[in-house]
């Protein structure tokens, strides 16, 4: 038997767009002799919908386009994700589903048993859990057929749940030759071996050869890494798809399955989404041209080196906007970033609108002496310009600050705040560092007077960050360990071996700062937690402070 892993980009909502895939797809399965053809969970309707589910005619658009899909199948076992309606009228008005087709006829429909409201997801809001596993027969094999979650709850690798049912231990007491799985499962930072070891759990216990198909593609905040894989039955890596990109994973299950080794999934693969969460994020809205703030800092010289793989250097303006504060050295290492990056770089002088504002506030501003507010003036300037060429010249401005800053409000809300997209903002300051020397990896991209240098926003004469904040190696893992690891502070401070007082003082300015963070631009979600989608915390609260 022949099984193809279609592993495709939709875009939520394109329903013409997306069905067009999966028949481009049905198309090669018929060219190389595949007999089964697996897509992601949601293939026709995009991962995830949200409340897109509420409007009855996107339900009904989906349903009638399964009619146009079936023909496409002929000769083919074909699984394919969508929602569909609950016809019992009970609770939940649809399923989260797997349409099955054999030789051109819809035979069946799996639906969902574990549906997920953790973190970034919340299916249990839009759907009725299904009741049952579904196994199908094609070819004489027993065909296991699940979705995502199904899966996950038998390797107790989440920690968020634990479920009444497990959809595997109820397979158990089944037939089983193949599992199929249909996935949309996001990318976070080494995520991948996380879910391999969850689904090989999953093979061992059923002894049967294992194939997941999942999303690729970045919509909104989430990034979904592809990475399909075949696992045999003693749940060992046999073949891997692409990450990043749309592949066709051809499997022969008759040949002999021989264990390979998996890659490695760090810094790689997160400059790898992060370039594809820019991409998406644009292409996907009709968004051709981007602009950004080149300070000749560390933050804005890797966004400026993500835009440029993601969008090409002729898509990219970048501005240098100078005060009285600014270094020479700041604006040269800017430039010689540019010329390497074969993108436009203007320098405008904020100097006259700055030396303007303070003399129209001084007759207010009399006797107080000079703080962070004459600091948030330039900020916001900046933000002002650069908001005015992507509405004079359109496009979409690229904030650059990162989590580490986010966390602790080290940012100015209305100044560097401003853009359509954070590509930095769950990605700490420390592997800023690391995106910066794997850019560096082959030859000298960002020069390295930037890397050596200690960051400053350059907003008062002789500024540095640590004027302000604890040294990064000091401030990164307690924020990885509090917002990602679900830490609390006494925990933290046992497993650091240092002050609680001192990550206290951290977590109250976490908090602090939540209300800036509520009007950040949308960020890039490449952790197990972001500051965005998946994390709510209220801003008025007594609990955490």
């Amino acid at each position: 038997m022949r099984v193809m892993a279609a592993q495709i980009n939709p875009t939520i909502g394109d329903i013409a767009g997306n069905a067009k895939k999966i028949l481009s797809s049905l198309g090669h399965a018929r060219d190389n002799d595949v007999d089964v053809v697996l897509f992601p969970e949601l293939t026709l309707s995009g991962y995830p919908p949200e409340d897109l589910l509420l409007d009855s005619s996107f339900i009904d658009a989906l349903q009638e386009k399964l009619k146009e899909i079936a023909p496409a199948t002929k000769g083919l076992f074909a699984v394919i994700g969508l929602p569909r309606p609950n016809e019992s009228g009970v609770e939940k008005a649809l399923y989260n589903s797997a349409a099955v087709f054999q030789d051109g006829k819809l035979i069946g429909f799996h639906d969902k048993q574990l549906l997920p409201t953790y973190d970034v997801f919340d299916e249990a809001r839009f759907f009725q859990p299904g009741n049952r596993p579904s196994i199908f027969e094609h070819l004489g094999k027993h065909i296991a057929v699940t979705i995502c979650e199904d899966l996950w709850q038998h390797s107790h690798t989440i920690g968020y749940t634990n479920y009444r049912s497990d959809p595997v231990k109820e397979l158990q007491e089944k037939e089983i030759d193949l599992i199929l799985n249909l996935s949309a499962s996001p990318y976070s930072y080494q995520c991948e071996r996380v879910r391999r070891h969850a689904f090989s759990q999953s093979a061992r216990a059923l002894q049967a050869p294992l194939i997941l198909c999942n999303q690729v593609g970045a919509n909104d905040q989430l990034v979904f890494d592809g990475h399909s894989f075949y696992l045999n039955a003693q749940g060992e890596l046999v073949r891997l798809a692409k990450g990043f990109a749309e592949d066709e994973l051809l499997i022969d299950l008759d040949l002999n399955a021989a264990s390979s080794a998996p890659p490695e999934d760090g810094i790689k693969n997160l400059y790898q989404a992060l370039v594809l969460g820019i991409r998406d994020y644009f292409a996907k809205q009709g968004f051709v041209k981007s602009i950004l703030g080149l300070s000749g800092g560390i933050d804005s010289a890797v966004v400026a080196c993500l835009a440029r793989e993601a969008l090409g250097a002729k898509n990219v303006l970048a501005l240098s906007l100078p005060t009285r504060f600014s270094s020479p050295e700041s604006y040269a290492d800017a430039e010689v970033l540019a010329i390497r990056l074969k993108m436009l770089l203007r320098k405008i002088s904020i100097e006259p609108i700055f030396e303007a504002t303070l003399q129209t506030l001084q007759p207010y501003f009399v006797k107080r002496p000079w703080d962070a507010t004459e600091e948030n003036i330039q900020a916001r300037i900046r933000g002002q310009v650069l908001m005015a060429f992507t509405n004079k010249f359109g496009g979409l401005l690229l904030s650059t600050s990162n989590k580490s800053e986010m966390a602790m409000g080290y940012t100015t809300i209305y100044g560097d705040m401003c853009g359509g997209l954070a590509p930095l903002a769950d990605v700490t300051k420390t592997n800023v560092y690391h995106l910066a020397r794997y850019i560096n990896q082959e030859r000298e991209i960002i020069p390295l007077s930037i890397l050596q240098k200690i960051p400053s926003p350059e907003l008062k004469a002789n500024q540095s960050y640590l004027d302000s904040l604890p040294p990064y190696d000091a401030l990164d893992p307690i924020i990885e360990d509090y917002i990602e690891e679900r830490l609390s502070p006494r925990e933290i401070a046992k497993k650091r071996k240092i002050s609680f007082l001192f990550v206290q003082e951290i977590v109250h300015r976490i908090h602090l700062a939540e209300f800036k963070r509520r009007q950040a631009p949308m960020g890039i979600r490449v952790t197990r937690k972001a500051f965005s989608k998946g994390r709510n915390v209220p801003i008025v609260q007594s609990w955490s402070l």
